[in-house]
């Protein structure tokens, strides 16, 4: 279930979907696409400003990355989670001349998207509680939705390129 980002980037990244379900960035696909939102390079500018806030607050002696674990048993065992991939994306530093993104299937039939729409992507690693064996290890949703219902399935590695 490990997966990697590749290809032209300064950073190769290995991705373990199956830890996402403690981050704090972690969404509810069913409701996800319904609501109002920022895009996710602005969102995760806020959200390190907000975290530079209170790191300047609290002093030097918080030695934490504000990613406090707080689970609800019941949603983990009922809930479809996603995560944004702009984050991933962004640390894998992709080189400045890369325009697009392949996800690798495991059918065979590869997946393409420019870079600004694989910004905006989430990433489903969870259906109803449970990890994406069958189809996984994750799922490409565009950040519209307009593909929740027929998501980009047996997604097993990136590159950039």
């Amino acid at each position: 279930m490990i997966l990697t980002i590749s290809g032209n980037v300064k950073n190769t990244i290995t991705i373990d979907p199956g830890v996402w379900i403690f981050d704090d960035r972690k969404v509810d696909l069913h409701t996800y696409f319904s609501q109002e939102r920022k895009n996710h390079q602005d969102q995760e500018l806020e959200n390190l400003s907000r975290a530079w806030d209170n790191h300047r607050k609290e002093g030097a002696n918080a030695l934490t990355n504000g990613n406090q674990v707080r689970v609800s048993k019941k949603e983990l065992l009922e809930k479809s989670y996603g995560v944004p991939f702009f984050p991933f994306l962004e640390n894998a530093t992709p080189g400045e001349e890369a325009t697009k993104i392949i996800f690798k299937r495991s059918t065979g039939d590869d997946f393409e998207c420019s870079i600004e729409e694989a910004k905006e992507a989430i990433l489903g690693f969870s259906k109803e509680g449970k990890p994406l064996k069958e189809d996984g290890p994750i799922h490409f949703y565009y950040r519209d939705g307009s593909n929740k219902d027929n998501p980009v399935t047996n997604i097993n590695n990136i590159v950039v390129v």
